[in-house]
């Protein structure tokens, strides 16, 4: 084990470590950061590649060097050079849920899929860490940024292929709505009472008011709401002042859009303290599966909705043994439609490998039963609701008086750093951080996305820590509390668009007689000069997808086919035959990494 010796050391699981780093900024910049974050020193190779693979060595005292790779397509196939992050957003299907409230498929402005794999080629790198400091012996990782897409819509692209109908209808709309005096503001509501009250106190009819709420309660889901008219009208007509009093009495939350944030002032989108000394538990036995570095490791898992599920999700991808702490009567989202096989497959998404234990945490005997098992545990993670766990008595200092070797886990919504922040949700967050300007180019008014950008990349910075955390208590002896935010995913994400909005046009797809076609990025203003000569009224009938992408390619650019439909992609020639279906029938993504 590559033992620390130093205080600077003992907070920072990569303290003496160096990383030598080469390839696209797109992949390497976010990465670079979280490294130095970490305690290690980073070497950049002279020179910029704009469309290249990112690559890493990463050596640690002790330890030896792993390797990770980050390439645009690592299991989309006959791309024939569209490989970039336009078209690994058009192929796996992220440009149709972006662009489903607007009823067209769109580009996300920033490198959502690329600032994610470069999230996963750091968690790949600490994994395969902790899987030697445990005597495993993984060398190597690859990540792709097709592989990332596919992680983000693995919710969507499930729900798209059950054999159920969805609950809500999937069709263009949402917020944000408009006061009178111009303000466009996100709003959050997650109970229907909640949601109704507010309406009424604006004035709303009741039946726009009922209909209303199933496509929003749903919007997270279905990454649209189409919601009557008539709730956009009544905003409208009401002043902002009389909004905010609206949500007050009702006890609903209101954001107005804001512009692009910079960052608050932390270094990192999360924290990681030592806590007390440890001794550890050998390892019944090394891990040998170089894909599986956390084989043997116990996760307790205590979240819901998608930040803290998804992030012990990919620790169970890893290897460890996940157990989710549910209610009596189990988690209420396993039932939410569609289902295959009478489990919601956006549920399945998420959560299957995983172990499920109920626990009534609001009664003694059962909180008594969660610190019985966490003193066993090496990792407990949730996402409740700030000063919960203090007043439960489940905080980090209870669990690690038991067990001093945890990794105490908070995935939060604000981290506490946010003076009068809204409700921590995506959408909130989105509003409040500029999203809305870092997702749209200038001639889209900003506005959040209604796919859940944030809660996917903020479970991707909760994985992320959670392995740092265990790196550390491995190089140090000691527990270790660790903690991610959906605001630091947005801080990440407003920085990896530079904080700037792309121009008039960014990344959006061009129409053909049989759907849409994304050129690269570097193609992309000729290609839609070359698509006005071949739509112009005396070209008819309008070229299709395979016309438009020859004429293209004859002139040395390079587009595909947007994938529009999801439930097309377990058939998609592109994907090979890389989906595939559980034991529930539910269509699963490959694994975000590839060890060796």
């Amino acid at each position: 084990m590559g033992t620390l010796t130093t205080l600077h050391a003992a907070t920072h699981p990569l303290a003496e470590a160096t990383a030598h780093v080469s390839g696209s900024r797109a992949f390497t910049g976010p990465a670079v950061g979280h490294l130095r974050a970490l305690g290690a020193t980073t070497e950049r190779a002279e020179g910029e590649e704009r469309a290249g693979p990112g690559r890493f060595s990463l050596a640690v005292p002790g330890l030896g060097a792993v390797r990770a790779e980050a390439v645009w397509a690592d299991v989309l196939h006959g791309m024939d050079g569209a490989d970039d992050e336009a078209t690994v957003q058009a192929a796996t299907g992220v440009m149709a849920v972006h662009g489903r409230r607007d009823g067209s498929p769109r580009g996300l402005a920033v490198d959502y899929a690329a600032t994610c794999a470069s999230v996963l080629s750091v968690q790949g790198m600490l994994a395969a860490l902790v899987g030697r400091a445990r005597g495993g012996g993984t060398e190597s990782v690859t990540t792709g940024a097709d592989r990332a897409a596919l992680l983000a819509v693995s919710q969507y692209l499930a729900a798209a292929c059950a054999p159920e109908a969805e609950a809500a209808p999937v069709s263009p709309g949402g917020a944000p709505f408009t006061a009178a005096d111009g303000t466009r503001f996100e709003l959050e509501a997650l109970e229907p009472a909640v949601w109704a009250g507010f309406w009424r106190e604006l004035g709303a009819s009741p039946e726009a008011i009922r209909a209303g709420w199933r496509p929003f309660q749903f919007r997270y889901a279905t990454a649209c709401a189409p919601l009557p008219e008539a709730l956009h009208t009544t905003t409208r007509g009401t002043a902002w002042e009389r909004i905010r009093q609206a949500a007050a009495v009702a006890g609903a939350a209101v954001c107005p859009l804001h512009a692009m944030a910079t960052h608050t002032g932390s270094p990192a989108p999360w924290t990681v303290e030592a806590s007390g000394p440890w001794t550890a538990r050998p390892p019944l036995t090394a891990p040998d599966d170089p894909a599986r570095p956390l084989a043997g490791l116990l996760v307790l898992e205590a979240g819901r909705r998608i930040q803290a599920p998804l992030a012990a999700h990919l620790l169970s991808l890893l290897g460890a043994d996940v157990v989710r702490i549910e209610p009596p009567g189990g988690d209420p989202l396993r039932g939410m439609p569609p289902c295959c096989s009478d489990v919601s497959a956006r549920w399945l998404a998420l959560n299957r490998h995983k172990r499920a234990l109920e626990i009534d945490i609001k009664s003694a005997a059962g909180r008594a039963e969660l610190r019985e098992l966490a003193s066993g545990a090496d990792v407990f993670l949730h996402n409740w609701a700030p000063g919960k766990a203090e007043r439960l008595g489940l905080d980090a200092e209870t669990f690690g008086a038991a067990n001093p070797g945890l990794v105490y886990a908070y995935t939060s919504g604000w981290a506490g750093r946010l003076p009068d922040a809204p409700t921590g949700t995506d959408f909130m967050v989105q509003a409040r951080m500029g999203i809305g300007e870092a997702v749209r180019p200038l001639d889209e008014p900003p506005a959040p996305s209604l796919m859940t950008l944030v809660d996917v990349f903020g479970g991707l910075l909760g994985a992320e820590v959670v392995l740092a955390g265990l790196l550390l208590r491995e190089r140090s002896g000691t527990g270790v509390r660790v903690e991610s935010s959906l605001l630091g995913a947005a801080e990440t994400l407003t920085a990896a668009a530079r904080y700037r909005r792309r121009p008039a046009g960014f990344r959006r797809p061009l129409p053909t007689a049989d759907g849409w076609t994304a050129p690269t990025d570097g193609s992309a203003t000729a290609a839609h000069g070359l698509h006005r000569s071949l739509t112009s009224p005396a070209k008819q009938p309008n070229p299709t997808n395979r016309q438009v992408i020859t004429a293209l390619r004859e002139r040395g650019l390079a587009a595909t086919p947007v994938t529009t439909d999801l439930a097309s992609l377990p058939a998609d020639p592109r994907l090979s035959g890389a989906l595939r279906r559980d034991s529930h029938g539910c269509v699963a993504v490959p694994s975000p990494w590839r060890f060796s």
